[in-house]
Formats: C-alpha cells, structure tokens, sequence
C-alpha cells in the first residue's frame, strides 16, 4: 500500500486561495478560518511561503490545519487511521494538480514518491 509523504520544492498545499475551498467552514473552527484567511497572501499563496525557497518560513510552528498527519485528518476530515494513506495522497495530487498542473513536474515527483510497490 501506498504511503503518504510530503515532496520536497513541492509547497502546493501553501496555495490556499480560499475561493479553490469553498467548504472551509465545514472542516475549520471559527478560529482556525479566521487564522487560515488571515494567511492567505498574495495571489492566493500563504504569506509564509517562501517562493524562491519552496519553503514554509513558519514550518515548526505551522498552525494544526497545515499538518498532513492522521491526527488531524480525523478531526478536520473524521478520516481513520486506515484511510489516511491513500485520502492524503488524493488530497496532494488534487492540489498539485490544480496548482501547477497535470503534466507538471511537481505532479510527476509525487506520483513517483508515493508509487505503490505492489
């Protein structure tokens, strides 16, 4: 079974344009929306995203909606530890996918890194 893992120079889930989720009240508190609008920067991309780096300038301290683990996925999604995998790796491929396309480069590296070995 395929596993999730976040790719390098990737930075696609810094992308959160809220108008591409239109749902986020569904899944965040009233404070996790406030903190999530108040990231979103230029063009849609979060205000610590480093574009030249690819990078979260505030990784360590990224708020919990940022964090791709089960934990979290459970509360925001109600998704098991048994689906975890394969939900977070469709999540990844969507947001890649509508960030930087479906023939990029960015899409070709995670499809690779998380190919199932089976």
């Amino acid at each position: 079974m395929a596993q999730w893992l976040c790719i390098q120079n990737c930075g696609a889930c810094c992308h959160l344009d809220p108008s591409d989720r239109p749902d986020l009240a569904d899944y965040l508190t009233p404070a996790q929306l406030e903190q999530y609008l108040a990231m979103v920067g230029e063009n849609g991309w979060c205000q610590h995203y480093d574009h030249e780096a690819r990078i979260c300038t505030i990784y360590a301290d990224r708020p919990s909606f940022c964090r791709v683990r089960p934990d979290t996925f459970a509360t925001l999604y109600d998704v098991t530890i048994e689906e975890f995998d394969a939900f977070a790796i469709d999540c990844c491929e969507q947001q890649i996918t509508g960030v930087y396309g479906p023939s990029s480069p960015e899409l070709e590296r995670y499809e690779a890194a998380t190919q199932d070995d089976d």
